[in-house]
Formats: C-alpha cells, structure tokens, sequence
C-alpha cells in the first residue's frame, strides 16, 4: 500500500509554495537591493556633509560677507525661493487637478490615452526651454495684464506696482515653474484617480448621483492625500528650479510681496548658478551656505509628501 504524498505547503503570506529551499538568485537580489538602497543614503547623506562642511567657514569667518550678514544675504533669496514655489503650486494644482480628471474621468479612451503621453513628454522638456520660452514670449505677454493689474487693483501689495516694463517679474517666473510642474501634479493625479475603487463609483451612479456629484464625492475624497502629495512632490521641484529662474527673473535681492513690479527677490538655485562661476574665497561658502538652506528645505518638502502617502496608503 502506497503513502499519499503530501501536497506542498503554501505560504499564506505570499501565495507561493514555500520550498524551504534557498535559491542563490535570492541571495544576491536581495543584496543588490540592500546595496542600492544604502548607497542612496550614503550619497544623501555625502551630500549633505560636504554642504555643511563646505558652508562652515561662511558662519566663522572674520571677513565681509556680501550684504553684510549670512541671514541677510540668504533672507531674501530663501523668501523668493518659497514665494516663486508657492506662486506656482497655487497656479498648477487646480490645472493639474482638472487635467487629471479629464484624463481619467471624462476624455474618450483614445485620446484619454493620447493626452496621458503628451503629459508625461512635457516633463521631459529641458527647463532651459521652458526659461527661454517665459523670458522672450510669457513676459511680454504679461505686459498688458501687469499694467492692468496696477491700474485696478493696485490698492492690493500684491499688485501695488509700479508695473515692470520687461515682464521679468517673480510672478512671471512664478508662472514658467507652474508650466514645469503641472507634467508632474498632472500625471501622479490622474493616476490616483485611476485607482478609486469601481464599486464606489458605480454606487454613486446607482444612487442617481451625477457623473460630477460621484466625483466630488466618491473619487476626490478617496484621492485626497494622493492629490496633496502630488503638489508637494511638484512644490520641491518648484523650490530647486535654477535656469528657467535664472533666465526669467529681474533679481533685486529684496523681501517684497510686490509681483509686477522690477524689484523682486531672487531666489537660492538661480543665484547659485549666475554667481558660483566668479566667487572665490568667503562668497563660495556664503553660496554653499545657501545651497544648504535650500538642500534643507527641499529635503523637508520631499519628506512630507512621502509622510502623506504612506499614511494614505495610496500609490503615487
């Protein structure tokens, strides 16, 4: 009389057989994996070493800093950093937002598709292009509407004006980081949307909800976190733009909510890149300083949109 053979047992956890064998292919994945998730860190954290190191004689030294102090010299350009960031995640958002509903919601499946590509081909676009394209065509553009802007609402600090005669305003450049991030918003929004559970949406339907009313109820309550972090994954690609900025701007170096007029405040990448080529000495650690404010901020940033969509737990 033969023994029945035990069926092999399974993992409940992973679904597969579990052998209790182990492959070598395992072994070395999972060390490939491990080694590439180390030297992620130990790269950041590098990075952030040699900021730090670099920008230490710029807080000890006995010699003149440009504009007299590190605060003072990094205040202004860390205010027109998060200001031109800001300007473009209220600019992009509600776009990115709308776009990315189209795409998921409302657009026929071909050119929902169609629409989806060329998204995703705009993030691939240099920023030199998109700097070129706000300096030479968006400010002149912006002329008529700045002038409009000081004339009627110039009561508002804002728009108080004078209106500039260039365009080359931090609201202009405010607008090219907006343009830059709406690939960004726009594709990790429509791809939560796509995730809403279908059940949801049909109960809503089923219901005789409208096809808006199953969206303000159903897809965007569900997408909410996933639509937060999309902007703040788009907001630290705003704060470490540096040649669109660098192109567009008109750089005064002053803290001021004026957005029309030729006094604006710079902002930290862009002023890297137009001083670091001719600074020696202090002034190169004076803009490494800055560098590492920056470094600093965005790393926040980024941790925050992480934070969001972990304790969502939806992908993005």
């Amino acid at each position: 009389m033969s023994t029945p053979t035990r069926a092999p047992e399974r993992d409940p956890g992973r679904g597969s057989i579990a052998t209790g064998a182990k492959r070598p292919g395992d072994g070395i994945f999972r060390g490939t994996a491990t080694a590439a998730g180390t030297l992620i860190l130990l790269t950041l954290a590098a990075v952030a070493a040699f900021l730090m190191w670099q920008s230490l004689p710029a807080f000890t030294t006995d010699d003149e800093i440009p504009r007299g102090s590190l605060t003072a010299y990094i205040g202004p350009l860390l205010f027109g950093t998060v200001l031109a960031a800001v300007i473009a995640l209220v600019v992009a958002t509600p776009v990115a937002v709308g776009i990315g509903l189209f795409i998921s919601h409302f657009a026929p499946r071909r050119a929902a598709q169609g629409l989806g590509y060329l998204v995703d081909l705009l993030a691939a676009v240099p920023s030199i292009v998109y700097g070129i394209w706000g300096a030479v065509v968006l400010s002149q553009a912006m002329l008529p509407i700045y002038g409009w802007l000081a004339d009627n609402l110039g009561f508002i600090p804002l728009f108080a004006g004078p209106a500039s005669a260039s365009g080359r305003t931090i609201f202009t450049a405010g607008l090219v980081l907006a343009v830059m991030v709406l690939p960004i918003i726009t594709a990790l929004a429509r791809d939560i949307f796509l995730q809403t559970p279908r059940l949801h949406e049909e109960a809503a339907l089923a219901l005789g909800a409208t096809r808006w009313e199953m969206i303000r109820y159903a897809v965007l309550p569900y997408a909410r976190s996933g639509v937060v972090s999309a902007a703040m994954l788009g907001l630290g690609r705003a704060l470490g733009e540096t040649m669109a900025v660098a192109l567009v701007l008109s750089v005064s170096n002053v803290v001021t909510f004026n957005l029309i007029s030729n006094t604006n405040p710079g902002t930290i990448a862009a002023n890297i890149a137009l001083q670091f080529p001719e600074a020696a000495g202090v002034e190169t650690n004076v803009l490494i300083a800055s560098g590492l404010a920056l470094f600093v901020i965005t790393f926040l940033v980024n941790f925050a949109a992480r934070w969001i969509v972990a304790r969502s737990g939806v992908k993005a």
